[in-house]
């Protein structure tokens, strides 16, 4: 990618090959589904979801796979038997491009992430 100053997703998006911006713009509409809530931001040079006032998920393209983040140690273990067959690594889910987009799973990761962020705020002093 040569630009690395995005302001907005489409921004993003537009820096990848049409077979990368299409899957990218469908795990961008299975979040935005499943959390209608969210914010949609630039973070870390990265499409992300805002909720409550904090980040909740980050997605990424890159030239063989397109990533969730953060792969955490609580989503882990609550989604072992789903993820079983991606890669991951260090707070990274790797979803092959070359296979149809796991939308019920990206959906139950974001939701995931929001109950999340909505409890870390409701913590909050």
């Amino acid at each position: 990618m040569a630009k690395t100053d995005f302001k907005t997703v489409d921004q993003y998006l537009a820096t990848h090959p049409e077979n990368v911006r299409a899957v990218l713009r469908t795990v961008r509409g299975v979040i935005r589904k499943a959390v209608p809530d969210a914010e949609e931001v630039i973070s870390y040079q990265m499409p992300a979801f805002k909720l409550h006032g904090r980040v909740m998920i980050f997605f990424a393209g890159w030239k063989e796979h397109y990533s969730i983040y953060p792969a955490t140690d609580g989503l882990t273990e609550a989604f072992k038997k789903d993820l079983a067959g991606y890669e991951m690594s260090k707070g990274t889910i790797k979803f092959p491009l070359s296979e149809p987009v796991p939308a019920s799973l990206i959906a139950r990761l974001a939701k995931y992430r929001a109950k999340v962020a909505k409890a870390k705020t409701k913590r909050k002093p």
